[in-house]
């Protein structure tokens, strides 16, 4: 493929952005103008509006004139929540219809036209609204704002006059006290009303609740002395037999212990005895004594072998015997004397647990009496206190309700300002700037999002991925007018011929550009008759054609420049020709081409117009005829360029490609649309047309970029005297 004229294979982003931006610069330019003029004329048309400002302070603890220890009746705030609650609902009741009807009433702005209008007071209009309209004006022209952290809230009312403004705002502030301490002094009045109308219920109650209690006293015979007291002495008594009955039933186990260890004695020998019975009886311990005593002497007199009958044995045995008797007789004694006490413990217990029991019952009784009792005596206390308290805080509301105290204070009376605070010049000024750029851009945006046309070389490579011959730019007026005087004079200079008129132009560079790209496509087998066609009229395929075919004549080839545009010539006007002779007739007659002069005013060119005109020129070109002319032609010239209809709107183009070596397929920047160059191109190929390449026309490289880049190849390599001039020349 050919070298690109693209300064960059592959353009960023940003350039490409650049590059709309600058093709797109008046249409923003225009639009951004017209948004700010539209904004100016809008903001020096509105009416000037001003705005008076006042602060008050809102405590939602109120002054306390009977000190802090009495409470206010109605209360305003306590926790920090609470405070938040009621601090907001003290701005919605500032911003209320009832305050601003307050208002509306006071200075009779329902019947002032001027402020319901929103015009200067010097104007008087009349009417007569409804209060509730007029509150609604002027709470759209209020604006309530807390400070924050702090107590303080800044009122602010807007209007077109500035003493009205302050006038109202200051109205407003004191509707807002005056309702603020109406609304406390009824609070406080209806509480008071309710407390005294309590008041009177609560000390029914209390006197029937006193001689309830005092009923039920009398018919239980409850004595003076306190339930209470009463309870700890029987308690203390119960204590007391309880303590009595548990050493009695210790005492039984006592004797009881002692009477069964005494049953245990052996009467044939009563030596085992209980040591505690013997220590604490005397006698039994003597005679336990006794016994034993003559028991050893018993034993002694064996000892000495007097048998049991000896005087001695016999007395000594005696003597055993009454002693142990005397002893059975004592433990029989003891026993007897613990079963008498066994007997009276036994009856003091008995007596002591019918003691506890009674004791138990009363307890139980008082009980009973207790609960009904101290019910009554709840209800009274309850009945008292209660009407203690309702009692106090009447008193308290009686006093608040002829205190007239307000926890709003107006810090910052209302002042008249001077200076509007709208329209705000500059600020809309600036927004008006943003805003018309903004939607220059959107603009510029659309308009290249709805344009389909091509517009760039990377579009032309991307669309139709063909080789790319090279671009021809767009040739202004004065380039055009830099042709020779005679064809100014005449009226001949056109850009069809601006390579000759001026060879070192932009174009003439160009064309001589895609010369050497058409020459060097094809070394081995040069393209020697082309075809230019176009997808529709007005794409420029006719300059294209006389372009290249100047510029291959500027390099020593004899050239030949046919117009096959059978339906729309112009080749003949271009070049000062009549067009009665052409194409058509020397179709007919080969012989003509040696009676008929075809040279122009340019060396190595010669031009054969398209002549009179046939009924079909499809058909024309399709003819043997035709073909044996291109063949006769071939071999006079070294090149033959053609020019042909737009090939998606006849089929001329189509036949011919399929006559000629190659095709160059011509693109208009920004005017040949996408889907009509790939419907031509579709139909060149679908007769196996050859198509060379693309080219890219009437392309202006200022408006998309490449200015300085073209301005530096094109001018660089020009005359001394013809840069110098260019050079002076101040840039458009």
């Amino acid at each position: 493929m050919p070298e690109s004229t693209n300064p960059s294979a592959e353009t960023p982003y940003l350039e490409l952005l650049w590059r709309m931006l600058s093709k797109n610069r008046w249409l923003i330019s225009s639009v951004a103008v017209c948004v700010i003029a539209a904004v100016t004329f809008y903001t020096l048309g509105q009416v000037k509006v001003y705005q008076a400002t006042a602060t008050i302070q809102i405590d939602p603890s109120p002054a306390s004139p009977l000190g802090r220890d009495v409470p206010a009746i109605v209360a305003m705030g306590d926790a920090f929540w609470n405070n938040q609650e009621y601090y907001a609902t003290q701005y919605k009741i500032i911003a209320s219809r009832g305050v601003a009807s307050d208002v509306v009433r006071a200075l009779g702005l329902n019947r002032d036209g001027a402020y319901l209008a929103g015009r200067p007071a010097t104007e008087h209009i009349e009417a007569n609204v409804s209060v509730e309209a007029a509150a609604a004006i002027v709470l759209s022209r209020l604006r309530v704002e807390p400070i924050k952290e702090s107590r303080l809230v800044t009122l602010t009312m807007q209007d077109s006059d500035p003493a009205r403004a302050r006038k109202v705002l200051a109205a407003l502030v004191d509707a807002y006290l005056t309702r603020n301490v109406d609304e406390a002094v009824s609070s406080n009045t209806s509480a008071g009303e309710w407390l005294h109308g309590q008041l009177a219920k609560l000390k029914g109650e209390l006197e029937a609740s006193e001689i309830a209690l005092h009923n039920y006293k009398t018919d239980k015979q409850i004595l003076s002395v306190s339930l209470d007291e009463q309870s700890n002495m029987l308690r203390e008594e119960m204590t007391r037999l309880n303590q009595a009955l548990t050493d009695v039933r210790t005492q039984r186990e006592h004797v009881l212990s002692r009477s069964r260890e005494l049953q245990k004695v052996d009467p044939t020998d009563p030596v085992a005895l209980p040591a505690s019975e013997l220590l604490s009886n005397v006698l039994l311990s003597q005679f336990r004594s006794n016994y034993q005593e003559a028991k050893v002497q018993r034993a002694a007199i064996e000892e000495l072998g007097k048998g049991p009958n000896h005087p001695e044995a016999k007395a000594a045995e005696s003597r055993v015997a009454e002693t142990r008797e005397v002893l059975i007789n004592e433990v029989r004694n003891v026993q007897g004397a613990l079963k008498n006490d066994l007997e009276a413990i036994t009856r003091e217990g008995d007596g002591l647990s019918a003691l506890f029991e009674a004791a138990k019952r009363r307890a139980m009784d008082l009980n009973l009496l207790e609960i009904e009792y101290h019910r009554l005596e709840r209800t009274k206390a309850n009945n008292e206190k209660l009407y203690g308290v309702v009692l106090e805080r009447s008193k308290e509301s009686d006093l608040a309700s002829m205190m007239r105290f307000n926890n709003v204070h107006v810090i910052e009376e209302p002042l008249e300002n001077r200076s509007p605070i709208k329209p705000r010049v500059p600020l809309n000024l600036a927004l008006g700037a943003v805003a018309g750029i903004f939607f220059g851009l959107i603009a510029a945006i659309g308009k290249e999002q709805l344009d389909r046309s091509i517009k760039t070389v990377e579009e032309v490579e991307r669309e139709f991925a063909l080789p790319f011959l090279g671009t021809l730019p767009f040739a202004s007026r004065s380039e055009v007018k830099e042709g020779s005087a005679k064809d100014v004079a005449a009226g001949l200079a056109s850009p069809e011929l601006l390579v000759h008129d001026h060879p070192n132009s932009p174009l003439a560079e160009a064309a001589r550009g895609i010369r050497t790209n058409l020459i060097f496509m094809s070394p081995d087998r040069p393209y020697r008759c082309l075809l230019v066609t176009s997808a529709g009229p007005g794409d420029g395929k006719t300059t294209v054609a006389s372009s290249i075919a100047v510029a291959m004549s500027q390099a020593a080839q004899r050239v030949l420049l046919m117009d096959c545009d059978l339906r729309r010539p112009r080749l003949h006007r271009l070049y000062d020709r009549l067009n009665d002779v052409g194409v058509t007739s020397v179709t007919m007659d080969l012989s003509m081409l040696d009676r008929v002069s075809l040279g122009t005013k340019i060396p190595q060119l010669d031009l054969l117009p398209a002549g009179p005109m046939v009924p079909n020129p499809a058909e024309f070109f399709h003819s043997a005829a035709f073909a044996a002319l291109l063949t006769t032609l071939k071999g006079r010239y070294d090149r033959i360029v053609i020019d042909s209809p737009p090939a998606s709107i006849v089929s001329d183009g189509a036949i011919l490609s399929t006559q000629v070596d190659g095709t160059v397929f011509v693109v208009r920047a920004s005017k040949t649309l996408r889907e009509t160059a790939r419907k031509a191109i579709r139909s060149l190929r679908d007769v196996s047309g050859q198509i060379v390449g693309v080219v890219l026309n009437a392309f202006d490289f200022k408006r998309s970029g490449y200015g300085g880049y073209y301005y530096y190849r094109y001018s660089s390599y020009r005359p001394d005297a013809e840069r110098k001039a260019t050079l002076q020349t101040p840039p458009e």
